[in-house]
């Protein structure tokens, strides 16, 4: 008899999170400790690694950096979708769409990826990030 098992949800990773599993500072940092620990399969863009290599440099130093991105490269469970001209017009529409909201390029382009791949969980504490109807890790914490 084969027991198959059933592949794990797959979670947007947005900067926020990220942030919040490095840094011990962070007031999110003991909910994504828990879920880094053993974490389903992930999904995350380009422009969230280059924010959070960005503010791991600005706000600690190029060794915290380093860091941010050698976590990212350890992280086997995690995917990386590039952004090239094709995802900047689709999330210069989205960033348009809801231009009352101040969204970043990335959290733009967050919501792309959340719709196309019909996610419903995504490992933020950007509420802008709920926008098209996925869930917030935070809301169930």
């Amino acid at each position: 008899m084969i027991l198959c098992m059933a592949p794990k949800i797959e979670c947007y990773v947005d900067t926020s999170a990220f942030i919040a599993f490095l840094d011990r500072s962070d007031s999110y940092h003991d909910l994504f400790r828990r879920l880094f620990s053993s974490p389903p399969q992930l999904l995350t863009s380009a422009l969230v690694v280059a924010e959070g290599h960005g503010w791991f440099l600005r706000r600690y130093d190029q060794n915290r950096a380093i860091q941010f991105l050698n976590f990212i490269d350890a992280l086997s469970v995690l995917s990386i979708r590039s952004f090239d001209g094709d995802e900047l017009r689709k999330s210069g529409r989205v960033a348009k769409k809801f231009i009352d909201q101040s969204l970043t390029l990335a959290d733009a382009h967050c919501l792309v990826i959340i719709s196309e791949r019909r996610l419903t969980t995504c490992w933020s504490t950007d509420r802008h990030l709920r926008l098209t109807g996925a869930k917030l890790i935070i809301q169930s914490a």
